[in-house]
Parts: C-alpha cells; structure tokens; sequence
C-alpha cells in the first residue's frame, strides 16, 4: 500500500480482526480512525450490486456528489466492471482485502489523469440474520494535482491489484522438542522397550 491513510486503515482493520478472517461491523469505531474517515466508505452488497452506505466528504468531493446509496460501479468504466465485480466478490466470500490501483482525469479534460489508490478490506456477517454483506474500504489519490476537487473525476479505470490480509501472511508455527534425557552427550527419548 502506499498511501498513508490506506496504511492506517487496514493496520485498524487487521488489529480489530485479531485472529478472525474478518472484524464484524460492529467492531468497527469511527472515531478511531477519524484521522481518515474523509477517505473510507462501506458497502452494502445489495442483490449483485454493491451500494455506498457511507462516503466520506473527500471521497464525495473527488466525484462532485454524494455517493450515498449510488453503486460503485457508477464510479468506474464499464471495461472496469467485470474484473471489481470479481474483486468484491473475493472481499465478501472468500474474506480477503484487496489494494487496487485506479486511474482517473476530469470528465471534462481527459489529458488531465490522476493515480489513485483503493482499498477494500471484508467485514463478517451472519447471513442466516438477513444482514447484508459490508465491505470497508478507502480511495485515495496518490498525488495532488492542481485541479484536485475543484474539477470532479470522471469514470475511473481500474489498474493493478493485489490480496492482502490473507492468514499467509501470519508467521511460522513454533517446535518444540519432545522431552528426553541428556545421556552421554546424547539426548535420549524413552521408547516401546525397556531392555
């Protein structure tokens, strides 16, 4: 990842988690990452769409909207949907995050394109409740151009990716010796005989 406010998100997210695949919604406090709620969002799957619960105000800006209840895919081209639909699939059913990068320039003046970086990171749910799934996630441009939020972005194209959060990443179980006796320079384990 490498933007900061990414970073601070899914060391929160993976902190919260503990040793889960995925921390509930529940578990989640804004106000621990307040630093950067003005770059993260929720989802709600809804059928096979994904709709913004929440968006912060410098995701908003980027856009020239309020996201809430629009889907994400209205954010990206349509070259884009099949592979973030894919994406969000891994997020919610195999609870694994994802770190995308993403490209965009104003609608009105495409020689003007800007790098951006997202991140999506699954919250648990029990699906027997009828709650929908959640993923939380954070866009973020990578650098600041000029006309940064004076002009809004238009369709975003999706770029390179990665899985992140995945148990791969835990470290190496710990041996321990089995108990035996020194004998000799030599450690001894007590065997089936006894002659």
């Amino acid at each position: 990842m490498k933007h900061s406010s990414n970073r601070e998100l899914f060391d929160y997210w993976n902190e919260r988690r503990g040793a889960r695949l995925a921390p509930e919604r529940i578990d989640i406090e804004p106000g621990a990452i307040r630093r950067i709620l003005g770059d993260t969002f929720m989802l709600e799957a809804s059928g096979t769409d994904q709709l913004f619960r929440l968006a912060g105000t410098r995701i908003c800006a980027l856009f020239g909207r309020e996201l809430k209840g629009e889907s994400i895919f209205n954010l990206w081209r349509q070259s884009s949907h099949d592979t973030l639909a894919e994406l969000l699939t891994v997020v919610v059913e195999e609870k694994l995050g994802v770190v995308a990068s993403a490209i965009g320039a104003p609608a009105s003046d495409a020689l003007l394109p800007v790098k951006l970086e997202m991140l999506l990171l699954p919250l648990a749910y029990r699906s027997g409740t009828g709650t929908n799934a959640r993923v939380l996630g954070a866009l973020v441009p990578l650098t600041t151009p000029y006309w940064l939020r004076a002009k809004a972005i238009g369709p975003l194209e999706l770029g390179i990716f990665r899985h992140v959060g995945g148990w791969d990443e835990a470290p190496a179980p710990r041996f321990q010796a089995a108990p035996g006796r020194i004998r000799y320079g030599l450690t001894v384990y007590d065997g089936g005989l006894t002659e």
